[in-house]
Formats: C-alpha cells, sequence, structure tokens
C-alpha cells in the first residue's frame, strides 16, 4: 500500500528557503512568511518524516545528511512543477513564460543585451528578469535552479553544467587624458602594471583572470580602488585615481562620453570568451533552450 505523501510545495519553498539563508528568520523575510509559519512549518515536516533535517548552531542552521538528500529532490521537483504550470499555462491560451537569465558584469557591458534584445523582439510573451554577479554566483544559481540560464566568463569552470559560447571580447586599457599610457596605439600588460590600477571586486571572474596572469609573469598589481561596474570604474579613472582593464567595446562608450583614453593591450590572451551555461539539455524547457540555442548561433 503506498504511503501518504508526508510533504507539499509549500514545505519544499520552505525548506529550500532555510537551506540557503542558514537561518530561520533570513528564510521567513525571503518568502516572505511569519517567523512562527516557517518554524511550526519545518517543525512539522520534521515530525512527519521523523527525521531532522537541519542542525542547530548559534549562527543559525545547517542542513542534516537527511537534509541535504531531500534539499535535492526538493529543487527537482519545483522545477518540474514550473514546467508544468507553464505548459498548462501554455494550453489555456496564457502564452507569457518568465525566464530568469544571471550573468556577469563583463556579459552585462558588452555582447549580451544587444542579442536579448533581438530575441525578445521576436517572442514577445517572454519576460525575461536580468541579474547581474559573479561567474561562480552565476553558475551556483543556474545549478541550483534559481537561474534558468546563464553567462560565465570562459575561464571559469563549471563542470555540472552544459557549456556553449557566446561570444569574444578584448580587453583594453582605459585612461584618463593625458596619462602617459595615452600616448601610444597600444600597450603591453607589463607596462599596464607599472601603474596604479582601478579594477572589479575579488569575486569578479575577469578580475581573478587578471590577477593570475601577472602572477604568472612575475608582476605585482596596485589596485588602488575596486568598483562593482565598469561605469564606476570609468567614473574613477576620469577622476585619477588610476587605470583600467576594461573590455574594448565597453571602453569606446566611455571614450566617447567621457572623453577617456582607450588604448589596445598587446598581449596575446587579451582576448577572452564568455559563455552561456545551462543544466542538463534534456531538462530544459523548450523556451530556454530556444535561448540558449539563439545566443550561442545555434539557429
Amino acid at each position: 500500500m503506498t504511503k501518504p505523501q508526508r510533504f507539499d510545495l509549500t514545505d519544499l519553498r520552505v525548506l529550500i528557503a532555510v537551506a540557503e539563508a542558514g537561518s530561520l528568520s533570513r528564510a521567513a523575510a525571503a518568502l516572505p512568511l511569519a517567523l512562527s509559519a516557517v518554524s511550526s512549518r519545518l517543525r512539522q515536516l520534521e515530525d512527519r518524516l521523523d527525521l531532522a533535517l537541519f542542525e542547530r548552531h548559534a549562527g543559525g542552521v545547517r542542513p542534516t545528511a537527511a537534509g541535504e538528500a531531500l534539499l535535492e529532490h526538493a529543487r527537482r521537483i519545483l522545477r518540474a512543477a514550473h514546467d508544468a504550470q507553464a505548459a498548462m499555462d501554455g494550453l489555456a491560451g496564457q502564452r507569457r513564460e518568465q525566464l530568469k537569465l544571471w550573468a556577469n558584469t563583463t556579459a552585462n557591458s558588452t555582447v549580451l543585451p544587444a542579442a536579448l534584445g533581438r530575441f525578445l523582439a521576436e517572442h514577445p510573451y517572454l519576460d525575461v528578469t536580468l541579474v547581474e554577479r559573479p561567474s561562480r554566483e552565476v553558475a551556483q544559481a543556474v545549478e541550483r535552479g534559481e537561474a534558468d540560464l546563464g553567462v560565465i566568463d570562459g575561464g571559469y569552470e563549471s563542470p555540472g553544467l552544459v557549456v556553449l559560447p557566446l561570444g569574444r571580447y578584448r580587453l583594453a586599457v582605459l585612461a584618463p587624458p593625458g596619462h602617459a599610457l595615452a600616448a601610444g596605439p597600444d600597450c603591453s600588460f607589463r607596462e599596464l602594471t607599472r601603474h596604479p590600477l582601478v579594477g572589479l571586486p575579488d569575486g569578479s571572474a575577469m578580475q581573478r583572470f587578471v590577477e593570475h596572469m601577472a602572477a604568472l609573469a612575475g608582476l605585482e598589481l596596485h589596485v588602488r580602488a575596486r568598483a562593482p561596474s565598469f561605469a564606476a570604474i570609468a567614473r574613477l579613472v576620469l577622476g585619477g585615481a588610476g587605470v583600467a582593464l576594461v573590455p574594448e567595446s565597453t571602453g569606446q562608450g566611455y571614450r566617447d562620453a567621457m572623453g577617456l583614453a582607450l588604448v589596445a593591450l598587446s598581449d596575446d590572451w587579451a582576448e577572452r570568451e564568455l559563455k552561456i551555461c545551462v543544466r542538463e539539455w534534456a531538462s530544459l524547457t523548450p523556451t530556454v533552450r530556444a535561448l540558449a540555442g539563439f545566443l550561442a548561433g545555434l539557429d
């Protein structure tokens, strides 16, 4: 005889929220639900399963082995429920779909917006939420099912995901007018490291790549300031904080709008790649597959 089901979709959403937030109060705020409701649901779920799903500690909670096992199933079940609802909405004539696309700063300032705009123009029923995060967080969100697809730096490894090419970009040096580097048509990375720099935050894949290349060459970087976006970096460069490495196409906009100098980086590795990442291809909805294929130039 089949045993009765011991949880529902709301239980699974609470389980995931608590695991990701690391505390009941933060999970309650994120859902949003009353703290008492989150605590009660979690306690009743553990009682029905006769298993401890979380360990309590001074800083919050962490999943037990049983909790980790249920989390994997919960994420898969909620993705399936979302897909089922989307399919039924389509049959009912409710054609609008919602997708979450996470991308790193470089993608959002270079090739992604124009390509995404073309796809949306051809798919008027589709709404996309675009979230900007470092490549590591993008890949993790795709793995968890929090993002439908992501765009990451080509140098970032994501073994659990399917990876497709998106496009290439070249790094160039953004400098204030009159700076020593502004006079030449190009400069080497070695020359660049002799000057104070403005960079992206530590979590950025592009910044880690630049620092890795400096370490390989035995060079030291003097990063005077770090900023979360290329727009903020350009303002710091204009103010005289230092020079910066930016995608060439992005730098052209700041050169034209702000009068900054843009100088080619002569090193061979200055050409970089962006990649699309998705979960297992067979598990994707038709729309996610269509968008990933469009961005990768497969259709």
